[in-house]
């Protein structure tokens, strides 16, 4: 079968060759443009919120980074930041999934990766004080998300009410973010707790839990 497409591949490039100087060309597809119905604001939106994403997926593999070091050796954390960037990063891929599906992106794709990628900081002076920027992150994303529905629900230059849109972030994203940032907030509680009436060794300690998928 693949041999099969290769030929028939082939054998276009060919065609589009002997009229096009040895360039494979295909003329794009007519297709009628009556199904688009996602209106501007609201696309330019979610396309920032791909780059929002990939950058929380960044500071979250700064943070495992930084836990993974010998100098540090928190490999609890480290495992716990680097799923989280994981999580992230697949939040943008359901975003560009969306959009492909509404009929989006179909050009300038990569414009929507032409930024910086580097997280705010790169070492942190303890666990707790790395959850506490997890959880100021997970805010800000929670933020943005919210100014999207707000944004597709009443567009200011358009009447139209993407409401499958925003019924798919509430339900989906908002949900995990919430309950994310619940999880985040007990965390730093109960890490808090045991610093204070173990020093070095709570971390220590909470580490390893960590490690075990116990907390």
């Amino acid at each position: 079968m693949k041999l099969l497409g290769a030929f028939f591949c082939g054998l276009l490039c060919a065609s589009a060759a002997v009229g096009d100087g040895l360039k494979c060309t295909l003329k794009p597809a007519d297709i009628p443009s009556d199904w688009l119905d996602m209106v501007d604001p609201c696309i330019k939106i979610m396309e920032h919120q791909i780059q929002t994403e990939i950058q929380a997926a960044m500071t979250y593999l700064a943070m495992g980074a930084h836990f993974a070091r010998d100098t540090v050796n928190r490999p609890g954390f480290s495992k716990f930041f680097f799923e989280a960037a994981s999580e992230e990063r697949d939040h943008a891929f359901k975003i560009i999934e969306y959009l492909l599906m509404r009929g989006q992106l179909t050009t300038n794709v990569p414009n929507l990766l032409k930024f910086p990628l580097k997280p705010p900081r790169e070492d942190w002076s303890s666990a707790v004080s790395a959850l506490n920027d997890a959880l100021i992150l997970e805010a800000k994303v929670t933020s943005s998300i919210r100014e999207i529905i707000k944004t597709c629900e009443t567009p200011k230059t358009s009447d139209f009410n993407d409401y499958h849109l925003v019924d798919y972030l509430t339900g989906d994203f908002l949900e995990e973010q919430y309950k994310g940032q619940r999880d985040l907030a007990g965390k730093i509680s109960t890490l808090g707790k045991m610093m204070i009436n173990h020093g070095p060794l709570g971390e220590f300690l909470y580490d390893k839990q960590l490690l075990k998928d116990e907390l």
